[in-house]
């Protein structure tokens, strides 16, 4: 069995020697074959030339350079694209996610599982803030979305040669992994874990300095489900409805009471309350034609400078 391990990175020259000096034990401990690729998304520190000094010493690390940054989903893909194994670990490199945990991971593949997931029970040195939206944000996924997205299970996951097969069959313009993985199916678990707090460096994902989040969070939602666009139209029903209600009981009032309310209060919060819903309507639609406007270019996702080992 050859074992595919998968790391996408950028500047973390800080986190390396650590993070290889730790799976190296526990790949040798699980014995077999294994090889080790690391997508560097264009990294502007020492963290290439780290790795090639790795290189000669281990051929088992191999190494893909994007010509500039692309994120992480699309060099995730370029290193599943470049895989051989019978099963592919992938797993963020900063060592929140402990490599110590692929043997377990590799048990449940050997019970007949084709995808094994890694829910996090506790995240160290998280702001509780940012732990709160992400809870809220999971909660708002998970209502719009036809596919369920387990909570707190992030990008650390094994999947089978034949799951990998089918995930690279799907051609999407901008793929959010944690669903895809789970709309292909087979025969899926999770493996429980307390996440540690970065080894070293700072984070990518900063909650107000990153739009990383955001994004996610809306290619969530709109990737596995057209119910925004429902909502639009229920909103539009409930507005106008709710807009003739309201004239009805001008006309009642005036007739029936004599009663005339002034005008300008009631206008100003009708077109304020309008204007926003159309607003949020239009935003809503503009991201669904900005995915189709992004497929039609048909552009590709990554663009690969180079490539070690391979």
């Amino acid at each position: 069995m050859l074992l595919s391990v998968i790391f996408s990175f950028k500047n973390e020259e800080a986190v390396i020697p650590e993070l290889i000096r730790r799976l190296e034990s526990v790949l040798l401990k699980i014995g077999g074959d294994y090889e080790v690729i690391f997508v560097n998304d264009a990294s502007t520190d020492a963290s290439l030339e780290l790795l090639l000094n790795y290189r000669e010493k281990d051929n088992k690390i191999k190494i893909i350079t994007m010509s500039r940054t692309f994120g992480i989903t699309p060099c995730l893909i370029a290193g599943i694209k470049h895989t051989k194994g019978d099963a592919v670990v992938y797993m963020d490199a900063d060592l929140q996610d402990p490599p110590e945990l692929i043997p377990a991971l590799l048990q449940k593949y050997k019970e007949g599982f084709d995808v094994v997931h890694t829910t996090r029970t506790r995240r160290k040195g998280e702001n509780p803030i940012k732990m709160w939206i992400t809870r809220r944000a999971y909660n708002i996924i998970n209502f719009f979305s036809e596919i369920p997205i387990p909570e707190n299970t992030g990008d650390f996951k094994l999947i089978s040669r034949r799951a990998v097969d089918q995930l690279l069959k799907l051609n999407e313009c901008d793929p959010f992994m944690r669903g895809l993985v789970r709309w292909i199916g087979f025969k899926q678990v999770s493996v429980f874990y307390e996440r540690e707090a970065r080894f070293a460096g700072k984070t990518k994902f900063s909650l107000l300095k990153s739009l990383n989040p955001a994004k996610e969070f809306i290619r969530g939602i709109t990737t596995f489900s057209e119910r925004p666009l429902y909502l639009s139209l229920y909103m539009g029903f409930l507005v106008s409805f709710s807009a003739f209600v309201y004239l009805i009981s001008i006309i009642v009032e005036r007739v029936f009471f004599g009663m005339h309310r002034p005008g300008w209060p009631a206008m100003m919060v009708t077109l304020l309350f309008l204007g926003g819903i159309i607003l949020i309507m239009i935003g809503v639609l503009g991201i669904y034609i900005g995915k189709m406007h992004i497929a039609i270019k048909n552009r590709p996702l990554y663009i690969i400078e180079r490539t070690v080992g391979f």
